[in-house]
């Protein structure tokens, strides 16, 4: 682990809470753009697809629900250190999946992985905000989505290149692994906020059952992450499947919505500081919608790609202000209301690929995306949730 830190670059704690997000996202990003190479590879339909792929889900729930005690025994540093190449390692072996079990049991450990990450990098994000004394979730939120991008063109580059899935998950590896020692191996956690008392949090976190209020915070999510899920997984077969478009189109529909979703992250921070947090999440709320209308009944791929250019800014800054929200409660420690929130939102993840495989397979891969245009409403009146 000392090596780490001789190699590693001098950065602020901003930039390395900002670094964290963008490797989290480019280790999980890689085969997402692959997937409808991987599906034709196991040969089989979108509703065995979606049962393999909520492997990742099923892990991250097992994690935040019972990781907590090894999260603080282990602490951030090591947690990143080991767990984004680690995702990358399970990402790749899915990739050699000839079935969906087995792709199911690849997923499972990143799964794991990715729950223990998603808590350390939010709760630095939230401690070191405080320390500021300015909000910095959004944006490091966008670098989460920099990141997801990056690994989607990245994709599309090496599809069109003639490169298998396999020989481009196993590549990923060896980067994101050089890319953690060079930007995190510096890397030292923020201490905890005043009012925080870690064995408090440490004994609670395992049993982070949601209050009504973070259950609230859950249903003003539920359209942006089901819909975030359903661009990751489905948009490449979509593109495939209803255009008949090319390996790199196919990638780009994966960066579309994680680019416009970066851009807006970046600048959500300000516009929350001058709108507030419900009236700007009603906003990309609605902007969500219109992008959902546009893939649903898109007639040209380049509408389709609009569509899901228009998901991405409508799915950008819910979830970053919901943590903010859970975290800026004072009923319980941020630890306990962070976890709370990302474990009851992730069931959404568990029961998304499946749910929305078998919409894909009997209803049509389009009726995918138009299965959320209820959740979208009832997302726009829970979105009052927000204020903080």
């Amino acid at each position: 682990m000392k090596f780490f830190q001789v190699i590693g670059w001098n950065m602020s704690a901003v930039q390395r809470v900002y670094a964290a997000f963008f490797l989290y996202a480019l280790a999980l990003g890689g085969l997402y753009p692959r997937m409808a190479e991987v599906q034709l590879s196991m040969g089989v339909a979108e509703g065995a697809l979606g049962l393999g792929l909520i492997g990742t889900a099923s892990g991250t729930l097992i994690s935040l629900t019972f990781g907590g005690r090894w999260i603080e025994r282990w602490g951030a540093q090591k947690i990143l250190w080991l767990g984004l190449p680690l995702v990358t390692v399970f990402y790749a072996l899915a990739a050699f999946a000839t079935h969906p079990f087995w792709m199911f049991m690849s997923l499972l450990p990143a799964g794991i992985c990715i729950g223990a990450i998603e808590q350390v990098v939010n709760l630095e994000a939230d401690r070191v905000e405080f320390a500021l004394g300015r909000r910095i979730m959004n944006r490091a939120h966008a670098f989460w989505s920099i990141g997801f991008a990056s690994a989607g063109l990245l994709g599309g580059l090496a599809a069109q290149g003639g490169l298998s899935p396999q020989l481009h998950l196993l590549g990923m590896v060896a980067v994101v692994a050089l890319m953690v020692m060079l930007l995190l191996g510096g890397f030292e956690a923020a201490p905890h906020r005043p009012r925080i008392n870690s064995e408090d949090a440490q004994k609670n976190i395992q049993f982070a059952w949601p209050t009504p209020a973070i259950l609230m915070l859950v249903v003003a999510t539920f359209a942006a992450m089901l819909m975030e899920g359903a661009g990751i997984d489905w948009s490449a077969i979509y593109m495939r499947d209803v255009f008949s478009s090319s390996p790199f189109v196919c990638g780009l529909a994966v960066a579309a919505g994680a680019t416009t979703q970066a851009v807006t992250r970046f600048f959500a921070d300000r516009l929350v500081e001058r709108f507030q947090p419900v009236r700007v999440a009603r906003g990309l709320i609605l902007v969500l919608g219109l992008g959902v209308c546009a893939v649903t009944w898109a007639q040209a791929a380049w509408l389709a790609l609009l569509g899901l250019a228009l998901m991405g800014v409508g799915t950008s800054a819910i979830f970053p202000l919901a943590m903010s929200a859970a975290a800026q409660r004072t009923d319980r420690p941020a630890a306990l209301n962070v976890a709370a929130l990302a474990q009851t939102s992730f069931v959404i993840f568990l029961i998304g690929p499946p749910l929305l495989g078998w919409v894909a397979e009997y209803f049509g891969i389009r009726a995918t995306f138009a299965v959320s245009l209820p959740l979208v409403a009832l997302s726009f009146w829970a979105a009052k949730s927000l204020k903080n």
